[in-house]
């Protein structure tokens, strides 16, 4: 049995040995590189770099070419020669046209500064992704340390009750203590057995809400590289301002920036929508040829001899005669049509508006109140940015207090459980006793250690929000 336990102890050391650890930069980079939702963030750029680049494109002439290819059966008028065609009549036609707009006020300007303007936030919408997931990645990844902590305290208490009931089980058997003190030793252990279990299926859970952030398949083997994480500089902190921090993460978080840029396209929205008030002019032109299988010209004369035509007199009655000729021709060849045939147009169109049932108007009602809702949206950003940095600063002030206080009573507590061991160990002390100082270190020690990371917490979110990068 002995070999048995040894074997798999050392099959678990070679197979955790094997696994790879995450550091949190490795789980930043991972998330950023494989986030679903970042994903769509970079397509989402990549749509709107597309619209900057039609839009440009739209101040371009349009220009287009076209060929037709018929037969006419049954009689119908030749555009080519304006004569009546009863035979089937080949005809071609080929055409070059081109257009492009002069003034439509400013429309297709503004659209293209609008399309810029979207661009730019959209690229800055994925940057504030980026920066919020890693920030998510930080905390997932911190909450997992905390319960890593959790797990090894209660496992540390765990073992000084063991020691302690194995050391009152031999006493009890030498009739040194009653079997009472023995059960309360007992039950002290079992309770802390529960709070190790506890403990694990929170670690367990922090583990899963962390693989689950970056996609991984892998849940179960997945693992972190625990760093030495120290206590934020609690002088440097005190000297902070949250009013100081909220200026600065203003002028430089990028979804303040995007919703200010909003602005900014909602405006340009709102002179496209008046550009429906003005004139339009464009200029036109088009060239065009064609070939018709009824078009011919004639190849060659003969004079096939007189024709009657008439008399002179009725007294003299002599004929007036004169020459008959027979015609040979053929069809024109089609690069002769085509040459022949050419025909070009150079035009403008002016389009006033005068009433497109308040179409305009409404656009313009429109586009008004999406400047009021992109001014809106700017300034709820930067409250939600100023209590959110409120928050984090008060929540780390707090839970600084709490940690010293903690601190100074997890200290005070440990001592005093030492003395309460030795008495207990000397039968100076009741088993009451003994869990009841040993319950309070626990307690001590468990809100000593979480106002720790609440504070560490607390503090990398402020970092984050004064540009700093996210490491333990």
């Amino acid at each position: 049995m002995k070999k048995l336990i040894i074997a798999i102890f050392l099959l678990s050391a070679f197979w955790g040995y094997g696994q790879k650890q995450w550091s949190l930069e490795e789980c930043i980079v991972y998330a950023r590189e494989n986030n679903l939702s970042l994903k769509l963030q970079q397509l989402n750029v990549q749509l709107a770099e597309l619209s900057v680049f039609r839009s440009k494109a739209a101040l371009l002439p349009g220009i287009s070419a076209g060929a037709t290819h018929n037969y006419n059966y049954g009689r119908t008028v030749d555009m080519y020669t304006n004569q009546f065609a009863t035979d089937r009549v080949q005809s071609n036609n080929f055409y070059l046209s081109g257009n492009v707009t002069v003034f439509n006020g400013f429309r297709l300007i503004n659209s293209w500064k609008q399309s810029e303007l979207e661009a730019e936030a959209a690229r800055l919408d994925a940057v504030q992704a980026t920066q919020d997931i890693s920030l998510s990645i930080a905390t997932a990844y911190l909450q997992v340390l905390y319960s890593l902590e959790l797990v090894n305290n209660a496992q540390n208490q765990l073992n000084v009750t063991q020691l302690q009931l194995e050391r009152t089980r031999k006493l009890q058997v030498a009739g040194a203590v009653s079997r009472g003190n023995l059960l309360s030793i007992e039950a002290q252990a079992a309770s802390e057995e529960s709070q190790l279990v506890n403990a694990e299926n929170q670690l367990s859970i922090a583990y899963l809400t962390l693989a689950q952030m970056l996609d991984l398949d892998d849940v179960a083997s997945f693992q972190i590289v625990v760093p030495e994480i120290m206590m934020p500089d609690t002088a440097a902190f005190l000297l902070q301002n949250p009013n100081d921090i909220y200026r600065f993460a203003e002028s430089n978080q990028p979804g303040v920036q995007s919703a200010e840029i909003k602005i900014e396209s909602a405006e340009k929205s709102l002179d496209i929508a008046r550009a429906g008030r003005y004139p339009s002019l464009s200029l036109s032109g088009s060239w065009g040829s064609g070939y018709s299988g009824a078009s011919r010209r004639v190849t060659g004369i003969n004079m096939d001899g007189y024709d009657t035509t008439g008399f002179t007199s009725e007294s003299i009655n002599e004929y007036v005669l004169s020459p008959s000729w027979s015609y040979s021709y053929e069809t024109i060849p089609f690069a002769d049509q085509i040459k022949d045939n050419v025909n070009k147009s150079i035009g403008l169109t002016l389009s006033v508006p005068l009433f497109n049932r308040f179409n305009t108007s409404t656009a313009i009602k429109q586009a008004k109140i999406n400047v009021e809702m992109a001014k809106i949206g700017f300034e709820q950003e930067k409250r939600n940015l100023q209590k959110t940095i409120q928050q984090a600063y008060n929540d780390a002030a707090g839970a600084l207090k709490r940690y010293q206080a903690a601190k100074k009573q997890a200290d005070a507590l440990r001592e005093a459980f030492k003395y309460m061991d030795e008495r207990f160990n000397v039968g100076a002390a009741n088993p009451v006793e003994y869990s009841d100082s040993k319950n309070k270190l626990i307690t001590a020690e468990s809100d000593m250690l979480q106002a720790r990371y609440e504070f560490i917490f607390r503090s990398k979110i402020l970092d984050y929000y004064l540009g700093k990068e996210i490491t333990f």
